[in-house]
C-alpha cells in the first residue's frame, strides 16, 4: 500500500467462538436477531479476506446479542471467556487485529472488574457495549461508575446496536439489523445525550456504527428537545455539537446515500472504515470496499483509505492502558 492509499484500519469487525455461538443458542439465541443463520469465523479466513480487501488492522469485537443472557455470574464468566479468545487472536497475529473488550452489563460491579482485566491484563485497545441490555440503555444512571472508569482510562467504546426491547412488535417478523439496529443506535446515543454522559465524560473515544445509524437526520430534533425539556436551572446543551465530537464508522451502505447526510453533521476526520464482517460475508464486503476504494474522497483527502487509517490512529492512539 502507498502513502496515500494505505491499509484501512477496520473498527467494526467482529468474531464468535464455538462455545460462543452454543451458549447463545441455549439462551435462546437460535435465529440471532432475527437473522437466519450464525456466521462462522476464523482468523485465518478473516487475514485472507483482509490482505484481499487491503485491510492492514481489525479491531474484533463481539456483536449482538452481546453476552449478559440474564445471568451476572454466567455474563461474567463468559465475557472473560470471549475476551481472552479475542487477545489469543490479536498475540498470535502480530499487527492484524485489536481487540475491543466484551462487558457483562448491566452488572456493573463485574463489569468494572472485566474493564480492568482487559486492559490491565490482555492490553484491549477499547470495550464494545450493546446500545441496551435487558432494557438498560447506556443513559442509564446505573451505570455511571463504568462511564467515570472509561472516561478515566481515555478508552475507545464502540457501540453496537442489538434488537430493541420492543422488537417483537417493532420489527414487523423481519431481520432487526435491517432498521431496528438503525433506529436503536440513535436511541441508545439519544440516551447518552440526554442524560448528560456524552457531555461529563470528555475523555472517550466513542465510535457509533452505521455512519451513525439515524442520528444525521434526527440531530436537528434532539438537539431542540434537548433545550425545551432539561430540567429547571440545567443549562441547555448543546447535542450537535457533543455528536460532532463522537467518531462513526462507515459499515453497511454507506454509499451513495449515509455519507452524504453524515458529513451534515460531523467533519471528515470523525470517520473511520468498518467492514462488520463477519457477519456482513466476504464477497458485501470486497464490495463495499471497492465502493469506497472507487469515490471521490473529501477535499483535502488523498483517499478514503488515508483519510480513514489516519483518523482511526488518532482515535486508538489516546487510550491508556
Amino acid at each position: 500500500m502507498s502513502p496515500d492509499a494505505p491499509g484501512y484500519i477496520d473498527v467494526h469487525a467482529h468474531f464468535v467462538t464455538d462455545s460462543y455461538v452454543r451458549q447463545a443458542r441455549d439462551a435462546g439465541h437460535e435465529l440471532p436477531d432475527g437473522v437466519p443463520t450464525w456466521p462462522s469465523w476464523s482468523a485465518k479466513a478473516h487475514v485472507d479476506l483482509m490482505d484481499r480487501c487491503g485491510i492492514e488492522t481489525s479491531m474484533l469485537s463481539v456483536s449482538s446479542p452481546g453476552v449478559h443472557f440474564g445471568d451476572d455470574t454466567a455474563a461474567r464468566r463468559l465475557a472473560r471467556e470471549v475476551n481472552e479468545a479475542g487477545a489469543d487472536t490479536v498475540r498470535e497475529h502480530p499487527g492484524r487485529f485489536g481487540l475491543f473488550a466484551s462487558l457483562p452489563l448491566p452488572d456493573v460491579d463485574g463489569a468494572l472488574e472485566e474493564i480492568a482485566y482487559a486492559y490491565d491484563t490482555l492490553n484491549a485497545d477499547g470495550v464494545v457495549l450493546e446500545t441496551h441490555t435487558h432494557g438498560t440503555y447506556l443513559g442509564n444512571p446505573g451505570l455511571e461508575p463504568v462511564w467515570a472508569e472509561l472516561d478515566r482510562r481515555g478508552a475507545v467504546v464502540f457501540l453496537h446496536p442489538t434488537s430493541p426491547v420492543c422488537w417483537e412488535q417493532s420489527a414487523l417478523g423481519r431481520p432487526r439489523p435491517m432498521v431496528e439496529f438503525i433506529f436503536d443506535t440513535a436511541r441508545t446515543v439519544t440516551d447518552l445525550l440526554m442524560a448528560g454522559t456524552l457531555d461529563r465524560h470528555r475523555n472517550l473515544q466513542v465510535i457509533v456504527p452505521h455512519c451513525g445509524g439515524a442520528l444525521p437526520v434526527l440531530a436537528d430534533r434532539i438537539d431542540g428537545f434537548m433545550k425545551m425539556f432539561m430540567p429547571a436551572g440545567t443549562g441547555a446543551p448543546d447535542a450537535v455539537e457533543q455528536l460532532g465530537r463522537l467518531y462513526y464508522d462507515l459499515a453497511g451502505p454507506a454509499l451513495p446515500r449515509q455519507i452524504p447526510a453524515l458529513l451534515g453533521l460531523v467533519g471528515t476526520d470523525r470517520l473511520l472504515y468498518g467492514s462488520d464482517h463477519c457477519w456482513t460475508p466476504a464477497a458485501a464486503v470486497e464490495a463495499h470496499v471497492a465502493g469506497l476504494d472507487a469515490a471521490p474522497a473529501p477535499e483535502g483527502a488523498a483517499s478514503w483509505r488515508a483519510l480513514t487509517t489516519a483518523n482511526a490512529r488518532r482515535c486508538l492512539a489516546r487510550t491508556a492502558h
